[in-house]
């Protein structure tokens, strides 16, 4: 897709969003998007699925509720965007960077975020993919004490899981999540 076209399917997009006659939903599935400039894009409720989004700047676009799955994300600049609601599932997002990215409530089933970088992002109530796409992921204290509250809460009587839990509930009890687990 060229740069013109994309202009105006944004400028649809945006009049859509607003109510206004002329208005269209952007509908960019299957669309070739490599290295694309969506930095600061209004992609709200957006239809990407299957998208090449590889390489492309994202930054601080607003991605809330678009569908995303099964795009390719790789190498995407998605720091600071905002994916909350966002349909990421089974996305390629590997060596993405979304840092400080808003991903609450975001479903990231089977998404591959081997060497992403996800320092800072808000997982809030998201849909997150705990299988080997997650390998080398790039993560701050705040995610592993998150998931490390959540292996506190499971419910297990083995007495090796109550060893383990007992190394780690310190470092879970610092999550911010603690309190709605029941932790505390």
């Amino acid at each position: 897709m060229d740069k013109s076209e994309l202009q105006k399917v944004l400028k649809k997009h945006e009049l859509w969003l607003q109510g206004l006659e002329g208005g269209e939903q952007a509908d960019l599935r299957y669309a070739n998007l490599r290295y694309a400039d969506l930095s600061d894009a209004d992609l709200c409720n957006a239809n990407l699925r299957y998208a090449d989004l590889s390489n492309a700047n994202l930054r601080y676009a607003n991605l809330c509720n678009a569908n995303l799955r099964n795009a390719d994300l790789r190498c995407a600049n998605l720091r600071n965007a905002d994916l909350r609601c966002a349909n990421l599932g089974d996305a390629d997002l590997r060596d993405a960077d979304l840092r400080d990215a808003d991903l609450c409530n975001a479903d990231l089933s089977n998404a591959d975020l081997s060497n992403a970088d996800l320092s800072n992002a808000d997982l809030d109530f998201s849909c997150f993919p705990l299988w080997c796409g997650t390998m080398n992921m790039i993560v701050d204290i705040k995610l592993v004490r998150q998931l490390l509250a959540h292996v506190c809460a499971l419910r297990c009587d083995n007495p090796e899981h109550l060893e383990i839990m007992s190394l780690i509930a310190p470092y879970a009890l610092k999550s911010h999540r603690a309190k709605d687990l029941g932790l505390e």
